[in-house]
């Protein structure tokens, strides 16, 4: 066996039998993809080049078009693509990281961005490592820590504000601390919301979350107006709105009314927010309650964080509970929904709520794109919600999302064309991130560390986070 080879091996048992690591490694200084069908989404004329090849360094693609004029290969790493679709590597923009072991999962799901949405000072070290190229994971966004004030949302692990001068205040820390961007949640009080958005616009700094109700009294939404409009915060310039579901409850009074919809669809397209459906995160539910919670142990589960999972237990067992068929009719229209919102222009992102609940990380994200195709939108329009799009509201047009020469080198591989059918997006051969090639052995290894998560690092980063918040955290709490 050549020397080269049994490295290899060697390095993929050490990665085996060290549970929650990842041995990252540089990326390939010149890597050349023969005979592939390339698939890039945001090319809405012409998406597909056929017999093609890509050429790859130093982390950008430098060439993908026809083999016929492909550069020559001399001294690059040569991988032969027949039969396979190459395109852009999907993003993840609602996710929940609770430990660095997990991020093995995305990636070895073709997931080589993701956007985390409950952020900690662990987040700003992991996103630097992976940048660095010292842990192997998708690129990692996050936002700071979640701002709400008290009320029937609100969470353990939020920062609690009410006041403009605590507000600003909450802001100034998560500026200082590197975050730069802030996620709003649901029950902020006015007063509150709008010290958060003009604080963050002096700072240059990023809005994105749920959509501000303000205090949640009884009789809301259809007797009782909410205290924030829906409609007042879509001029806010929020980077994106996070949930159809919470758009149904705030934007639509919970009324499942297709005429309403589709005039609110028009609203938000006109003042040009994007928004990340997250639809599985209530599909989820509905699959809890109708297989009275065996869902919630199906393959893939295992890369759920213990830790947090301790802390979903009895929100499962709720859902377990739960008579099926009127989530099911709303799990339905919540399709139908996105794609009314695709219809009318909106800018939609995807995003699973992955890590929470029963939400598989980088599986969850081609669940989503499947409900997304399964609520009316084409194949090819559900991935670029997962590509181009992703890259337009990031500001990334130029170098995300795209397979053309300066785009970033982030590029999945499938056995068949997700275009035709979505289902061929989870027949993952190889994925290539930040430049670097990872074959299907890789990939399994990657899955393999992600079902051993490190409960002691996560609670030890947890509890720091929790009180760089301001908020100090008993484990007793979590159940720990």
């Amino acid at each position: 066996m050549p020397a080269f080879r049994i490295l290899q091996l060697c390095l993929a048992a050490v990665a085996l039998l060290q549970p929650g690591t990842a041995s990252a490694a540089s990326s390939d200084k010149r890597l050349v993809v023969t005979g592939v069908t390339l698939l890039d989404p945001g090319q809405e004329a012409s998406p597909r080049t056929r017999d093609a090849t890509l050429v790859i360094a130093d982390e950008t693609i430098v060439y993908a078009g026809p083999s016929g004029s492909a550069p020559p290969s001399d001294g690059a790493r040569v991988i032969d693509g027949t039969g396979l679709t190459a395109f852009p590597g999907l993003t993840d923009m609602h996710v929940h990281v609770w430990d660095e072991a997990e991020l093995g999962a995305y990636l070895a799901h073709g997931v080589t961005s993701v956007r985390n949405m409950s952020g900690m000072p662990f987040h700003l070290e992991l996103a630097q490592r992976i940048a660095r190229g010292e842990l192997d994971g998708p690129r990692l966004l996050t936002s700071g820590p979640i701002l709400n004030s008290a009320g029937a949302n609100q969470q353990i692990n939020h920062q609690i504000v009410e006041t403009a001068q605590e507000a600003r205040a909450a802001v100034a820390a998560q500026h200082a601390a590197g975050f730069t961007r802030l996620k709003t949640y649901s029950n902020l009080r006015r007063e509150a919301y709008e010290a958060i958005r003009d604080e963050a616009a002096q700072r240059h700094m990023l809005l994105t979350g749920h959509a501000p109700e303000g205090e949640r009294r009884p009789g809301m939404p259809r007797d009782i107006p909410f205290s924030i409009a829906f409609e007042d915060i879509l001029d806010d310039g929020f980077e994106t709105i996070e949930h159809v579901e919470s758009i149904l409850w705030h934007g639509l009074a919970d009324q499942q009314d297709d005429t309403a919809a589709q005039a609110l669809a028009l609203r938000i397209a006109q003042s040009g927010t994007p928004i990340t459906p997250t639809l599985l995160a209530h599909h989820n539910l509905v699959m809890v309650a109708r297989t009275k919670g065996a869902y919630a142990a199906r393959a893939g589960t295992e890369t759920l964080n213990p830790v947090t999972q301790q802390t979903e237990a009895e929100y499962i067992a709720l859902w377990s509970r739960q008579e099926p068929t009127e989530h099911a009719a709303k799990d339905l229209w919540l399709g139908r929904f996105t794609a009314m919102l695709d219809e009318a222009g909106v800018t939609l992102v995807t995003g699973s709520d992955a890590g929470i609940f029963t939400n598989i990380p980088g599986q969850s994200l081609h669940d989503e794109l499947a409900l997304m195709v399964r609520g009316g939108m084409s194949p090819i329009r559900a991935l670029r919600a997962s590509t181009s799009n992703v890259a337009d509201v990031l500001d990334e047009d130029q170098t995300g999302g795209c397979l053309s020469q300066g785009c970033r080198a982030d590029i999945v591989l499938t056995r068949c064309d997700p275009a035709e059918t979505i289902r061929c997006s989870r027949e993952i051969e190889a994925v290539i991130a930040r430049g670097r090639y990872h074959d299907r052995q890789d990939l399994d290894t990657l899955l393999e560390s992600a079902r051993h998560p490190n409960s002691d690092r996560t609670l030890r980063n947890l509890m720091a986070g929790m009180e760089a918040q301001g908020t100090p955290l008993d484990p007793a709490t979590l159940g720990m």
